[in-house]
């Protein structure tokens, strides 16, 4: 792993330049009669031609083979039953219980790669209408080797638990490690290797849209994550005539093809639709300064907005280590029930609302408008406490995926051995203390 170069572009939703020999992207236009090198030019749409130029975007690839160069898709049937690109009462159910999982387990006995560690956890909506969203789980023991996956139903925000992901893209490699994410957007071939062996993590999947910066408003200029701190690959490409499997995820379903040639075969490119890096210790933290809470809006890192204004399809929201200097206020996340539906990660450490139970790995879901917030754990220290200025969640990275629609989880995530149904437990010993005589 030491040997090999990894180089970024900087900037979010820019327009980059990238070529691996010199000369290889045309001057004056896309598409030549004959491109340099004896190239081919091939473009990636992400949206719509007549999209307007603001939210526009596509990459054209100089490459050495066209894409289309492989034999006809089968179906894979390694892990049929485990994905869901549909969610309705055939593939999955409603639940507003809050429910909340062990960190989930990595396969000891077999291998299996980034692929077929795919797990779906829930969602909502439909991929064939473009329209919701879906939450993965991957497991990963092996390197994918020669074999590339691409996803026609939408984009991939990638959240490493455990483990680096080496992932090769058309585009060039990127290196992602936990506390870091990686955003592979609809239609992007990639392979993922393990530099560090068995890996773990979280997916956020989008059916409509890609994931954008949030509008700050007062917040000003400089605030959450900044564009400057999102790295794209530069273009690094290989030739050669080894059998490579291309799997595609297409309606929830995967299928794959063989071809005879490398699919990182893109010698440059240039465009606005590519792949993206972030580390997550970037992220410039607004908070109080006097006394209550503002929303948890403004941990948002990435949106993917819906067509209701201040609406998102999916936000993915995180909540580093900070200052805390509330005075008169209940400093952990209050109690609440939400017109979002909220799914919990943990990367590392323990969750300021809840250190006993979710663990690094594992997760939590609480449905729309089910109540939830601190254990009771938590709420005695919190009610007692010397309001201090002082540090909160050192050591610690938790994240949020956060939609407007309600979730139906699968039947693999209900029956999961790892489901804790002991989680409601967390708030029944917490302390009543309503006195009609005291104000």
């Amino acid at each position: 792993m030491a040997s090999k170069q990894y180089t970024y572009q900087s900037g979010f939703n820019n327009h980059f330049s990238s070529e691996a020999l010199e000369g290889a992207l045309p001057t004056d236009q896309n598409s030549p009669q004959v491109c340099p090198y004896g190239l081919y030019a091939e473009q990636l749409s992400g949206t719509a031609f007549t999209v307007g130029r603001s939210g526009n975007q596509r990459t054209w690839f100089y490459r050495i083979h066209p894409s289309v160069m492989h034999r006809p898709f089968e179906p894979y049937n390694q892990n049929k039953h485990e994905l869901v690109g549909t969610f309705d009462s055939r593939t999955t159910e409603p639940t507003p219980t809050q429910i909340r999982w062990l960190p989930f387990a990595i396969p000891e006995s077999k291998q299996e790669d980034f692929v077929d560690g795919l797990r779906t956890i829930g969602g909502a909506g439909d991929t064939a209408l473009k329209n919701g969203l879906a939450v993965h789980i991957y497991t990963a023991t092996v390197s994918m080797g020669k074999r590339a996956f691409s996803n026609s139903d939408g984009d991939f925000l990638i959240v490493p638990q455990q483990g680096r992901l080496d992932i090769t893209t058309e585009f060039g490699p990127i290196l992602v490690a936990p506390n870091e994410i990686a955003v592979i957007q609809r239609g992007m071939r990639f392979s993922v290797s393990l530099p560090d062996g068995p890996s773990r993590g979280y997916i956020l999947e989008v059916f409509d849209g890609h994931f954008e910066l949030p509008d700050l408003g007062p917040i000003g200029a400089n605030g959450l994550a900044n564009p400057r701190d999102f790295q794209t690959p530069t273009a690094k490409y290989e030739h050669t005539d080894e059998e490579w499997s291309i799997i595609n995820k297409y309606q929830g379903e995967l299928f794959v093809a063989a071809q005879n040639h490398s699919p990182y075969d893109v010698v440059a490119w240039h465009g606005n639709y590519a792949p993206y890096k972030y580390n997550l210790a970037k992220f410039v933290v607004v908070n109080s300064v006097s006394f209550d809470h503002m929303d948890p809006s403004i941990f948002t890192v990435l949106t993917c907005k819906s067509t209701q204004p201040g609406t998102a399809v999916a936000d993915f929201v995180i909540f580093p280590p900070r200052f805390e200097v509330q005075q008169h206020t209940f400093r952990p996340p209050y109690f609440h029930r939400n017109c979002m539906s909220e799914f919990m990660g943990l990367i590392c450490g323990e969750y300021e609302a809840k250190k006993e139970g979710f663990l690094p790995g594992g997760a939590s879901l609480h449905s729309m408008m089910t109540p939830h917030g601190p254990d009771a754990q938590t709420v005695q220290h919190a009610t007692a406490r010397d309001l201090l200025p002082g540090r909160v969640a050192d050591n610690t990275q938790s994240f949020m995926f956060e939609s407007m629609f309600q979730l139906r989880l699968t039947k693999w995530a209900i029956e999961n051995k790892h489901r804790d149904y002991d989680y409601f437990k967390a708030w029944q010993s917490i302390p009543i203390t309503f006195n009609p005589r005291q104000i």
